[in-house]
């Protein structure tokens, strides 16, 4: 089995976009690169699942910048990732996020948003009277105010986005691995070898830990023990209803219920409470949620949902960082040829562009070329430098 000079475990969307980013760069093209993928389907993968929101209402800048540089990219994704003259629809839709705040909420959604506007993000407050005006099928009586990405927020269809990454990664010389890893033979703090259940051992140069909510078992394997990531699960639920909300951006709700338009129906679903949020790699349907919580708090925000009919629903997964919930970057300190782009927390798909740039100037410079992504590496858990934000979904 011939070796490799980058490894990437897990063809998600963020393996992917790695695969893409490293092997488009001129510095690459002596170096064998190879994305291990034991499913070539996707079809429990977490990108697959998603609901494909793309935003920049976050209260981290690097948060903020990422998701900038993604909707630019998306914007020109048909060209950077076409394939001959094949170019992917991406399905990508700028009908923007609305945050809801009540009184409770308004002071942080006026501080997030003075530092996404500096950030330069589109964003725009509106107050009550101006969401009535917009959007007049929203109840407002109890909000104060909700902050609306007015360009390069919305969402886009995730497979399709995948498969372009993939695709494209393939034509510039990427091979993809149907395969599994089952350990690394480890030498002097490095991997020297890892070992894949079909097709044996295999000598590697780095690997990119890219596997999502798997991160925890991939990292233990090289003897990374307690690494923060957990598989959570999380339920979209497909709304069909004779309701038409012109205008209808994402919603977020302060309770954090959201809704957006799909077809000729919407999506909705909510985070589960923590007590009720264990970690699981099954995908088991569950109700309770839709009918307890997303449904009554609908019907308020959204009067005419009160009548709906629940369609097709599906559950995926988080790789849930448990500490802070923000991306975790860049090489082990005491494994340095192990790398890792783990611990999303649900915004793996909307960050996978930038993700997979900056991990590509990892390996080839060493360090960032373009966004410092620093904030996100591994040593700060134990400097307790946790990066805290404050927009989570």
């Amino acid at each position: 089995m011939p070796g490799y000079d980058v490894l990437i475990v897990g063809g998600g969307v963020v393996g992917s976009s790695l695969a893409y980013f490293l092997s488009a760069n001129e510095d690459s093209r002596n170096l064998q690169i190879a994305v291990v993928e034991p499913d070539p389907t996707y079809a429990r993968s977490s990108t697959a699942l998603s609901v494909g929101g793309i935003r920049q209402q976050f209260s981290t800048p690097e948060n903020i910048a990422l998701s900038l540089f993604s909707a630019e990219f998306f914007r020109k994704a048909p060209r950077l990732l076409a394939v001959g003259p094949d170019e992917p629809d991406l399905g990508f839709e700028e009908r923007g996020y609305l945050f809801l705040a009540s009184s409770e909420g308004l002071q942080i959604l006026e501080q997030n948003l003075e530092r996404q506007k500096r950030s330069g993000a589109d964003i725009h407050l509106l107050r009550p009277e101006d969401l009535a005006d917009r959007f007049p099928w929203m109840n407002v009586s109890d909000l104060s105010a909700g902050s609306f990405g007015a360009s390069g927020e919305g969402w886009l269809d995730p497979h399709s986005l995948l498969q372009a990454f993939r695709k494209k990664a393939q034509s510039q010389r990427v091979e993809y691995l149907t395969d599994r890893v089952m350990g690394f033979l480890m030498s002097g703090g490095h991997v020297k070898e890892t070992s894949l259940a079909e097709a044996g051992s295999v000598p590697v140069g780095k690997v990119v830990n890219a596997a999502g909510p798997y991160a925890a078992e991939v990292a233990g394997l090289a003897g990374v023990s307690d690494f923060p990531v957990r598989p959570r699960k999380r339920f979209v639920y497909r709304i069909q209803t004779p309701a038409k909300l012109p205008g209808c951006p994402l919603l977020i709700d302060p309770s954090g219920v959201y809704l957006r338009p799909e077809g000729d129906g919407f999506l909705c679903g909510v985070s589960p409470p923590e007590a009720l949020d264990p970690d699981t790699l099954d995908l088991d349907m569950e109700y309770g949620l839709f009918h307890d919580t997303v449904w009554p708090t609908l019907a308020h925000r959204v009067p005419a949902l009160d009548s709906l009919r629940l369609g097709p629903s599906w559950a995926g997964h988080y790789a849930f960082n448990t500490l802070d919930q923000n991306a975790i970057l860049g090489p082990h300190p005491e494994v340095e040829n192990l790398l890792f782009a783990n611990g999303f927390s649900g915004h793996g798909l909307q960050q996978s562009p930038g993700i997979g740039r900056g991990i590509s100037e990892l390996i080839l410079y060493g360090d960032y070329q373009t966004l410092d992504l620093t904030r996100f590496a591994f040593h700060r858990f134990a400097e307790g430098a946790l990066v805290l934000e404050e927009n989570v979904v």
